[in-house]
């Protein structure tokens, strides 16, 4: 399908992801993926922030909002907090954490996976979505996604990289 793959090798498609036990036969799967030069230890504060916002492009879908550019005090996630916010609203839901290596959460029926893989002396930031249900739109969805997705990744990545600003 058109825009189910940014940034990643086939070998990362064929890995399995945490959303893959909680959607075995989805109707849609997407990769996303960024190289992030620096350690996971580094990049997982700002996966995790992610609770706060969507860290995409926030004029959208953080009703003008900016997301955080510095990291805040928060507390490991754990499965059933909110996933993100937009707009200062709590959506979603964490379904699956392992801190450091991976945080899987619902959205509008779709399931994410972020999973941090060490890579050198850097970080290999892979988003995995997978949707139930097949439908019409999915090419529509997941262009959509594509563009959404790469935003919040090239931003968390900088940040990863800089410390924040």
């Amino acid at each position: 399908m058109i825009g189910d793959r940014w940034g990643v090798t086939d070998a990362e498609t064929e890995l399995r992801y945490p959303c893959d036990e909680i959607v075995p036969t989805p109707g849609l799967e997407a990769w996303r993926g960024v190289t992030v030069q620096a350690p996971p230890a580094a990049v997982w504060p700002w996966v995790a922030q992610i609770r706060l916002a969507p860290y995409s492009y926030d004029w959208l879908d953080n009703l003008g909002r900016r997301s955080p550019r510095r990291l805040r005090d928060l507390p490991e996630p754990v499965p059933g907090e909110h996933f993100t916010r937009s707009g200062g609203r709590p959506l979603g839901r964490l379904l699956t954490v392992d801190p450091g290596r991976q945080l899987t959460g619902t959205i509008l029926g779709a399931v994410m996976s972020y999973v941090l893989v060490p890579n050198g002396h850097g970080t290999r930031l892979l988003l995995k979505i997978v949707v139930a249900r097949r439908s019409r739109l999915m090419p529509l969805l997941s262009m959509g996604d594509l563009v959404m997705a790469r935003r919040q990744l090239i931003n968390l990545k900088r940040l990863a990289e800089t410390g924040g600003a």
